[in-house]
């Protein structure tokens, strides 16, 4: 917690800053202030849980000063310090809700318990405070679902909801929906700060609004008023969210329209479904609303047959201009296109992704340790740029690699194919390889080394380390699930191998890899 001092006399500001073990009162940072108006500004700027006043004070007293702080930080708790017995003070003290009243000269056993009591009771308030949130956004969120079904919600349950929320929904009231799209949906804390600071926005402009969410992936919000919000007001929403949402990862907005009365609040939910559908299409943190999409194109009668064909022949002819020419003209189609489903298009570019994984297979090009199956390829891709780029990227290795792969000696190629297949086995040896390869072990081992310039041990823990990264990257996987992915039994033993190849321990690759 965060401490405000607020005496006019230093010594006595110092004496306290060097007489209590503060971090053992649950502490961290302490401020200081001379009199009330510095002490208005420290709080407005810091934020304390507690403040530790004095009653009198020139410029502005301490009771003026925490009667004003009282609008702007209602749950900090004050504690009344005083060389003065003098009732009216007591009396202001016990009004505010002081959790003390120190008298000078100060005792600081004394003030270390009246700080940790304050302490205490600052926890209480959340506490309190958290529950009347968390029940509150069950029912706002019990209404938001209703509202997302075509059937009309029943009259006396939405009456019956909006009277516990507070919400007045007349048959006049404008609304208006929007759906927020993550990668990562944010936990339970953070999407109860998101609610408050989103309420508080709002409330400035005599909005309301309730939200509920599906599948931990997308957020539905209602927004309620008596007037048409301004382009104005959306536009500072717009804004306002984009700045939030941004410390999240990836993201998608889409509004519906706006709408008259409850009975239309599906209509204006639908509608937002729709855009979300075209966002897959545009750049991630993309904001559409109507207004948006009318000057992007729609489809174009685009044959989804002919891409798969044109494109496997240009691989097998190591073409490589005519294929990046054609995912060009992929890119051109779709790219901010209001015409297809998504779900059409991924179908589409997973069979490209399968023609480079048959045609590399095909000229006995090794998996690269880089590689993910085509399904969590597609599956990570939040956009069509980002999926576009990934089947550019692999198609342009694939290209690199099969002109390596013609200067490759077939044994090494052999090897390497053998080792992207049983990597996970924690068993792997070098005996293993060399069975496979009909060779002695000795030799083989010769053999890699002088061809590429490794041993084998060495390519084996780089290959694993490098299908480590990969892992690590994706949120979904645990650490100790991942070192028994890629071939080790030992944790710990994993733990060690990746520091000292990659510098730092999977925790820390992680993230720095996640931000």
């Amino acid at each position: 917690m965060k401490l405000l001092i607020v005496d006019d006399e230093e010594l006595t500001r110092t004496g306290l800053m060097t007489s209590i073990n503060w971090a053992s009162l649950g502490i961290e940072e302490i401020f200081q202030a001379d009199d009330g108006v510095n002490g208005l500004e420290q709080a407005r700027i810091h934020k304390p849980e507690i403040i530790l006043c004095d009653v009198r004070m020139p410029r502005m007293d301490g009771i003026t000063m925490l009667e004003r702080l009282e609008k702007i930080l209602p749950d900090s708790v004050p504690i009344f310090m005083s060389g003065y017995s003098d009732k009216e003070y007591l009396k202001a003290a016990i009004r505010l809700k002081a959790v003390n009243y120190i008298e000078k000269p100060l005792n600081p056993s004394e003030v270390s318990e009246a700080v940790r009591e304050a302490g205490n009771l600052y926890i209480q308030k959340l506490h309190s405070k958290r529950g009347e949130t968390l029940r509150s956004m069950e029912t706002a969120s019990q209404l938001a679902l209703l509202l997302t079904l075509p059937a009309l919600p029943d009259q006396e349950t939405v009456r019956t909801f909006s009277r516990e929320l507070g919400l007045s929904i007349r048959n006049t009231s404008c609304i208006l929906s929007f759906i927020i799209k993550m990668q990562v949906f944010p936990e339970l804390p953070v999407l109860e700060e998101f609610h408050r600071d989103l309420s508080d926005f709002l409330k400035k402009r005599k909005i309301s609004f309730i939200h509920t969410d599906k599948k931990h992936q997308n957020l539905i919000c209602f927004l309620f008023s008596e007037r048409k919000p301004s382009s104005h007001t959306l536009q500072e929403l717009q804004d306002f969210l984009t700045c939030r949402l941004s410390y999240h990862g990836k993201y998608s907005i889409a509004f519906g329209d706006m709408v008259t009365g409850i009975s239309k609040a599906y209509q204006s939910y639908a509608s937002a479904v729709i855009l979300l559908q075209n966002s897959f299409f545009f750049p991630e943190n993309t904001v559409l609303a109507q207004d948006s999409i009318k000057d992007h194109g729609e489809s174009s009668g685009f044959s989804f047959d002919f891409p798969e064909q044109e494109f496997k022949e240009a691989l097998e002819s190591r073409e490589q201009e005519t294929a990046l020419k054609l995912l060009e003209q992929l890119k051109n189609n779709f790219f901010k296109s209001t015409g297809y489903f998504q779900n059409s298009v991924k179908d589409l570019y997973y069979k490209l992704f399968l023609s480079l994984e048959t045609t590399r297979k095909r000229s006995s090009i090794p998996e690269s340790p880089d590689d993910e199956s085509i399904a969590d390829t597609i599956h990570q891709c939040f956009t069509f740029p980002e999926l576009h780029e990934a089947l550019v990227r692999q198609t342009t290795v694939f290209f690199e690699e099969a002109t390596e792969n013609t200067q490759e000696h077939p044994t090494i190629h052999l090897i390497k194919n053998y080792i992207s297949q049983n990597y996970m086995d924690d068993t792997l040896s070098v005996k293993d390889i060399s069975d496979h390869v009909f060779l002695s072990t000795s030799y083989v081992c010769t053999f890699f080394k002088n061809e590429t310039g490794q041993t084998l041990n060495q390519y084996l823990t780089e290959y694993r380390m490098e299908k480590a990264k990969q892992l690590l990257k994706d949120a979904r996987y645990r650490i100790a699930d991942i070192s028994s992915r890629v071939g080790y039994s030992d944790g710990n033993y994993f733990g060690k191998s990746f520091k000292k190849h990659c510098g730092v321990s999977p925790s820390e690759y992680r993230e720095q890899n996640l931000q």
